[in-house]
């Protein structure tokens, strides 16, 4: 049975790219009955009926899924934030990052409009970028107007299911249409190339841009931590998942524990404050939501 990747998801049609061609799935009774859903990126097994027409028989498995928006087998999300108009925002960088941790998909950060900088706003965003680049993260500083950065970009696309996610204004879609400039997203607006104008139905598509496959999303719809436990939380910080192994004691939440490595190496600033802070907020956070019954 030929297998392929489902690229659309619409209207109870799965369309699934095999062999350069795009066939129009629907999902047998099956899934229903055992409550899958084929989801954008999944890798399944379909059968023909003609060269446009046919069913899919199974979802292989997963190597991650994400709810909203509903894709699965991600490599990387490209965190884009630009660093004026809207202002640079650690905090809401940090919530993103965790969500991409946690999700165990690749981050990579994307600092957009650096045309747009004084020469101190510059300087304070190479500061963050430093900081960001010592924890573990790339960074790639960018801009749509002058194409500065772009070249980094490119390769990290390459061979991978990517979602471009970020608070709305800061390029995105300026962004895309230099990858790609015949997709002619219209900037500060919906796209409706991509499914999201106004009179269209709403959905996830995978857009390809050289060798790779971009999700046409604005990417996490809910920056909630429902799902993150506690304990859950330090792994999604790198830089306190390595100072942590050097605790006192195993399972440390690096918040009033004695012989804490993070506090000290906050003290020390090996660690930035403020990316402890963001730690601890969140911390607080997941530790006051109401339960779930």
């Amino acid at each position: 049975m030929p297998e392929g990747k489902i690229i659309k998801a619409l209207s109870g049609f799965y369309y699934v790219f095999h062999d350069n061609q795009i066939i129009q799935c629907r999902g047998r009774g099956v899934f229903r009955k055992n409550k899958i859903t084929p989801l954008v990126g999944d890798e399944v097994v379909f059968q023909a009926e003609n060269d446009q027409e046919g069913y899919i028989l199974e979802v292989k498995e997963r190597k991650n899924e994400l709810q909203r928006p509903p894709i699965a087998n991600v490599d990387q999300a490209i965190l884009v934030f630009s660093a004026v108009e809207p202002d640079f925002s650690p905090a809401l960088l940090d919530r993103f990052l965790v969500l991409v941790e946690f999700n165990h998909i690749e981050p990579l950060i994307c600092i957009t409009k650096m045309d747009l900088t004084t020469d101190e706003q510059e300087e304070t965003i190479l500061s963050y970028a430093k900081d960001y680049t010592k924890a573990g993260y790339e960074v790639i500083l960018t801009s749509s107007e002058t194409e500065a950065g772009i070249d980094r970009l490119n390769p990290h696309l390459e061979n991978k299911i990517s979602v471009f996610a970020g608070q709305s204004g800061v390029g995105k879609s300026s962004l895309l249409n230099v990858l790609r400039p015949d997709l002619e997203l219209k900037t500060n607006d919906i796209s409706s190339h991509l499914g999201r104008g106004k009179h269209t139905t709403r959905h996830v598509e995978l857009i390809k841009i050289g060798n790779g496959l971009v999700a046409d999303t604005p990417g996490f719809s809910s920056l909630e931590f429902t799902n993150i436990e506690a304990e859950d939380l330090t792994h999604c910080f790198p830089e306190l998942v390595k100072a942590g192994e050097d605790c006192k004691f195993r399972g440390c939440l690096h918040l009033k524990e004695p012989k804490c490595a993070v506090k000290a190496k906050v003290d020390t600033g090996d660690i930035p404050p403020y990316r402890y802070e963001h730690y601890v907020d969140f911390l607080l956070e997941i530790k006051d939501r109401k339960p779930r019954y």
